[in-house]
């Protein structure tokens, strides 16, 4: 193995190992937020408003979450009777902003890095909702929420 792969190799396992206590935090973190806010406190947060896309986006930005929960947990919001708009920028905002591990993203790519790419994530995921359910108006599309 020539010597520069083996420095960067070095220097990789290095970075990683003392990034281990942080990632820890941060997965323990967002799995305790996970645990302890019951799925029925996201339907009791909305209250069918203009507001709600902002709420959602706010929540989700707390709460970080994963991709493959979303279905389930958007499914529920919407059968309890949470607008589309809401729940489309609650979910964006849980899986692409990340208030919870932003000491963590900052540490490692730069504080300016992670605030700036956590507020452009969060104002997207409004935009975005505010779009898909534009989009789906248009062509007619109204989801169907079976109980």
């Amino acid at each position: 193995m020539p010597r520069t792969i083996h420095i960067a190799l070095k220097k990789t396992g290095k970075a990683l190992i003392q990034a281990l206590p942080i990632l820890a935090g941060v997965l323990t973190l967002v799995s305790l937020a996970v645990a302890n806010i019951p799925k029925t406190w996201y339907a009791r947060l909305f209250t069918n408003t203009p507001l709600d896309p902002v709420i959602g986006a706010a929540a989700g930005s707390v709460a970080a979450g994963n991709p493959l929960t979303s279905y389930i947990i958007g499914g529920e919001l919407l059968r309890r009777g949470v607008s589309l708009l809401a729940v489309i920028a609650f979910l964006m905002a849980w899986v692409t902003v990340g208030f919870v591990q932003l000491p963590a993203e900052a540490m490692f790519l730069g504080r300016r890095f992670a605030v700036t790419r956590n507020v452009t994530a969060f104002v997207l995921a409004i935009v975005v909702a505010m779009l898909s359910v534009l989009t789906m108006r248009l062509v007619g599309i109204t989801p169907r929420i079976t109980p």
